[in-house]
C-alpha cells in the first residue's frame, strides 16, 4: 500500500524525501485555487515565478501577468488574485505568468521533484482519482502564510488524504497526515462556520473578499489536473 505524508509548512520541506513520490502543492487561499480556475476558464499554460521582477520582465515581453503580494494586486499586473477576474474571453488559449505571496514559491521549492500536481478543493476528486490510478507514494506540501502554518491548507490535506485512505489505495504514515485527517473530519460537516476562525479568512474579509473565500471552499466543481513540468504548469486533463 502507498503512503501519504503531509508537510505542514514549506520550511519543513527539506525534512522530507521527494524521491519516487508525487508532490501535491496546496495553497487554498489562494494560489492553487486560482491556478485551477485559470485552467477551468480556458488558460493554456501558467508560468509560476517567485519574484515581481521576473513577473515584470514577462510583462515587458507581452505576457499577461497575475501578481499579488500580501493579498493585493500589484500595480503592473493584468489580473488580481480573484477567481472572478479570469473570464473565459480573457484567458482562453493564453499563457499567464503568475506570482503570489506563497503558492508560487512553494512550487519552485519542489520543482526538482519528478511529478508535481497543484490541488484545491475545486478539483479534489479529480486529483484524488488521478493519485489512486497512479498508485505512488504522495507528499502533500502546504504553502502556509510566509512559512507559517495555515489551517485551510491542512484541512485540504486532510480531505485528500482521507479520500485516498477510504479508497484503500493509501495509508497515513505520519502524525501530520493523521492530524490533518482529524481536522478535516471535525470541520467537514459545518465547513462554512469552521473556516471563519482562519487567519487568512479574516485577512481577506478585511479586504472585502468574502465571496472569494466562499469560492475557494467549493468542492469538486472542476476536473482540471494542473501539473508542473519544464518550468510551467499545464492542465493534464486536456493534454493527454
Amino acid at each position: 500500500m502507498n503512503n501519504i505524508e503531509v508537510c505542514l509548512s514549506p520550511k519543513l520541506f527539506d525534512l522530507y524525501s521527494s524521491k519516487n513520490k508525487i508532490i501535491i502543492i496546496v495553497d487554498i487561499l489562494r494560489a492553487s485555487t486560482m491556478i485551477t480556475t485559470m485552467f477551468e476558464n480556458g488558460a493554456k499554460r501558467i508560468i509560476p515565478v517567485t519574484s515581481l521582477e521576473e513577473a515584470f520582465d514577462y510583462k515587458k515581453k507581452g505576457f499577461l501577468v497575475v501578481a499579488e503580494r500580501n493579498g493585493k494586486k500589484v500595480d503592473f499586473a493584468d489580473f488580481d488574485n480573484s477567481p472572478f477576474s479570469f473570464k473565459s474571453e480573457k484567458v482562453t488559449g493564453k499563457t499567464l505568468v503568475y506570482s503570489s505571496t506563497n503558492g508560487t514559491n512553494t512550487i519552485h521549492l519542489a520543482k526538482n521533484s519528478e511529478t508535481i500536481l497543484i490541488a484545491s478543493f475545486l478539483n479534489l476528486s479529480a486529483v484524488s482519482d488521478f493519485l489512486y490510478k497512479e498508485g505512488k507514494d504522495i507528499l502533500i506540501v502546504c504553502s502556509g502564510w510566509k512559512g507559517n502554518y495555515c489551517i485551510e491548507d491542512s484541512l485540504f490535506a486532510g480531505a485528500l488524504a482521507n479520500d485516498l485512505v477510504n479508497k484503500a489505495s493509501h495509508q497515513a504514515m505520519c502524525d501530520s497526515t493523521l492530524a490533518s485527517i482529524d481536522l478535516w473530519n471535525i470541520a467537514k460537516n459545518d465547513l462554512a462556520n469552521y473556516i471563519q476562525k482562519i487567519s487568512q479568512f479574516k485577512r481577506l474579509k478585511d479586504f472585502g473578499f468574502d465571496q472569494i473565500v466562499d469560492y475557494c471552499f467549493q468542492l469538486d466543481i472542476s476536473k482540471v489536473i494542473p501539473v508542473y513540468k519544464e518550468e510551467s504548469i499545464i492542465n493534464l486533463a486536456t493534454s493527454r
